[in-house]
């Protein structure tokens, strides 16, 4: 089986992927693709064929069997073509098929990868801006070490076409960041062995659970297996490093074990030894007991300092909706109660274009504007909302200003609910705080019978082809229980606090 970049791909997503799929167990496997993924899928085809069209002249070998291929890849290498799409090229056990293959001098080619999302990182979500991704970069190793064993290429380097249509260099051998001195190539070195030892089933990984699980064809295999094995990542934040970590160093598999243990013996191991349970330290370490215990032992939410929300005649809870395949955001939608009752607002995007975005966000602060001042509290969930409106207002600087903006979300009465109460504050008897996970828990039913915010893009994009209201209809209807859902969590947390009193 040959290594691909799909290969590299999936082995930075999860390690546990590249096992699963040649060796898991075929029954448990999804087969029918998610919509959201499908949608990305789509997408990257669509922008492909947009830059494909602007190349120029180009030999398009997008069509015939891998093997057809690779041989009129090869001749048209050594006729010395400009400009080669969709070539296959394989070397022992490596198997590439870049978007482009580029002649830069006499018998030298680099890849060249068109994506249809950013070629660097960078921003308020990231720690460095402007850094290269590291699953652009595996797959364009993977390509140039393929063409350098079939001599048509000596330098370490490729490109990528992002989806402005900006060409990005990525050069393998420079730092993957200030804090990480291995570079790309010895990234890339790395996880191709680990994926070969998978592959050839010399060496087998452990499922685990995590927020990225969802979209993959077997979550609900590796679900399965962690809950039969009560594998430690059924542990709030206890992630697949740290749960290897915990196997190795302390010899336990299970949640329940985890109450057993004694910490001071094991910080008084650390300090004797730097490479035991490194990079978990006492007060994580804590942490993940104590959650173990509400979990398997407790059963029931903790809230461990009195936390006081603000009195106000009007409470808004708020969710947006957003695409991050176009970086649009086509919905701002506010549940807000007051005592004279509860409604629902909704400030939609019913078009892609920058004036209908800049329209719905106008009106959504146009109502901000419009509420009694000092006399409101905004509850949402997760540090995506104030990371979006901050790209936004840069874009719509006339919507609202950066201190306006800075202002509003510095309000003690604008409350990151999850970061600021349910993160630094409270513990729960369940392996998730996703805003779905606890207001099911407290109670709380999405009215969708497969409510998704991935999904809610799909069903945009869909709503853009057809119009049809039913498909706006089914958007709303979600991101109201979403915002209903943040109100039902606030209101849980209260009521928590008044039954431990």
């Amino acid at each position: 089986m040959y290594i691909t970049a799909s290969t590299l791909y999936d082995y930075i997503q999860c390690p546990h992927k590249v096992w699963r799929d040649k060796y898991g167990p075929k029954d448990e496997k999804i087969e029918e693709t998610n919509p959201f993924v499908e949608l990305l899928w789509n997408k990257g085809v669509q922008h492909e064929e947009k830059v494909i069209r602007k190349l120029g002249d180009f030999l398009d070998l997008s069509d015939g069997t891998l093997e057809e291929r690779f041989e009129k890849t090869l001749a048209a290498m050594k006729s010395g073509m400009n400009l080669i799409y969709q070539g296959v090229i394989k070397a022992d056990n490596l198997l590439g098929i870049p978007d482009l293959l580029r002649k830069v001098s006499e018998g030298n080619y680099i890849p060249v990868d068109i994506k249809s999302g950013m070629a660097t990182e960078g921003g308020d979500d990231f720690e460095e801006e402007g850094k290269l991704k590291k699953h652009y970069a595996v797959q364009l190793c993977l390509y140039f070490e393929i063409l350098n064993r079939l001599g048509f290429s000596q330098q370490k380097i490729g490109k990528v076409i992002d989806v402005h249509e900006n060409e990005v260099l990525y050069e393998f051998d420079i730092p993957m960041g200030k804090r990480t001195p291995q570079s790309y190539w010895e990234f890339y070195e790395e996880i191709k062995q680990k994926s070969s030892l998978l592959i050839q089933n010399k060496d087998k990984n452990k499922p685990a659970m995590a927020g990225a699980c969802k979209l993959c064809p077997w979550y609900n295999s590796c679900k399965k297996w962690c809950e039969n094995t009560q594998d430690l990542t059924k542990v709030f934040y206890l992630g697949r490093s740290v749960r290897d970590k915990i196997n190795d160093d302390l010899g336990i598999d299970k949640v329940e074990e985890l109450l057993d243990l004694d910490v001071e013996e094991i910080i008084q191991k650390k300090k004797e030894d730097k490479s035991f349970m490194k990079g978990l330290g006492e007060k994580s370490l804590l942490k993940t007991i104590r959650r173990a215990e509400i979990l398997v032992k407790t059963k029931k939410p903790v809230v461990y300092e009195p936390i006081v929300f603000p009195k106000v005649s009007h409470e808004l809870f708020f969710d947006i909706e957003d695409d991050p395949t176009q970086e649009f955001v086509y919905l701002h939608g506010v549940y807000e109660r007051t005592a004279v009752g509860e409604r629902f607002l909704d400030f939609t995007a019913t078009e892609i274009s920058d004036e209908a975005e800049e329209d719905a966000w106008q009106r959504f602060w146009d109502y901000i504007r419009s509420l009694p001042q000092d006399d409101f509290s905004v509850y949402y969930y997760s540090a995506h909302e104030k990371t979006t409106y901050r790209r936004m207002q840069k874009k719509y600087p006339n919507v609202v200003s950066e201190q306006e903006l800075e202002v509003f979300f510095a309000n003690q009465n604008v409350i990151d609910l999850y970061t600021d109460v349910v993160l630094k504050n409270t513990d729960w008897p369940v392996g998730s705080y996703s805003l779905k996970a606890l207001a099911v828990y407290l109670g709380f039913n999405w009215r969708d019978e497969s409510p998704s915010g991935a999904l809610s893009i799909q069903w945009f994009n869909n709503y853009i082809d057809t119009k049809d209201p039913k498909i706006l209809e089914r958007i709303l209807l979600y991101n109201e229980d979403d915002c209903k859902a943040t109100m039902v969590l606030k209101d849980g947390i209260e009521k928590i606090q008044k039954n431990e009193r």
